[in-house]
């Protein structure tokens, strides 16, 4: 029986490990033809993600089912009433603050383009991927291969990606820009130091 000389594993041939455009291992996947945009935008974000300075939190990095006590009076800005001591109920930050888990996601701000906002760098985002983005939100995008945080403005048939603090200039978004919204910013969680 004489044996082949074509397909089959061949010594050096194929890809090397490693080499692609992520740098690491990757594996074959089926996608329906309905989602290959959504996926191939995804990993355009990630690709992007990998090369900016904002952080990505995923899901798993959350902690899971933190009940945190909640009372019953709002607090003035002066000191609480001792008699006020008694507890409404138990707060779980990921109920209050997650509407659709599958499509939320955490990102850590850097910069100071949107301190108007209340955004400051190292602040973390709550961002969900399900909502429309319309004029006035605040939107992750990415604009050109770099992500970045800004507020949504359309009018007129234009797209403006605006800073909010005037040190900074908007983003005008042109028939040459690639633009992908990734989602939009439902919270911001920032630390009283």
């Amino acid at each position: 029986m004489r044996q082949s000389t074509h397909g089959g594993a061949r010594s050096g041939a194929g890809r090397k490990k490693n080499s692609g455009l992520f740098k690491e291992e990757t594996k074959v996947l089926r996608v329906p033809l309905s989602l290959l945009e959504t996926v191939k935008d995804s990993l355009k974000i990630y690709r992007a993600q990998l090369n900016s300075s904002i952080e990505l939190l995923l899901p798993q990095d959350s902690p899971k089912g933190v009940n945190i006590p909640i009372f019953t009076s709002s607090v003035q800005a002066g000191f609480p009433s001792p008699a006020d001591d008694y507890l409404e109920d138990k707060l779980d930050l990921n109920k209050y603050l997650i509407q659709h888990k599958e499509a939320t996601f955490f990102v850590r701000a850097q910069g100071d383009s949107m301190l108007g906002a209340g955004i400051h760098s190292g602040d973390i985002l709550v961002v969900d991927k399900s909502l429309k983005a319309i004029s006035g939100k605040i939107v992750i995008a990415v604009v050109d291969g770099d992500f970045t945080v800004k507020r949504l403005h359309k009018y007129g048939g234009k797209i403006t990606l605006k800073a909010e603090n005037d040190a900074f200039d908007d983003i005008k978004i042109t028939s040459d820009t690639e633009l992908i919204i990734w989602g939009v910013v439902t919270s911001v969680i920032h630390r009283c130091d």
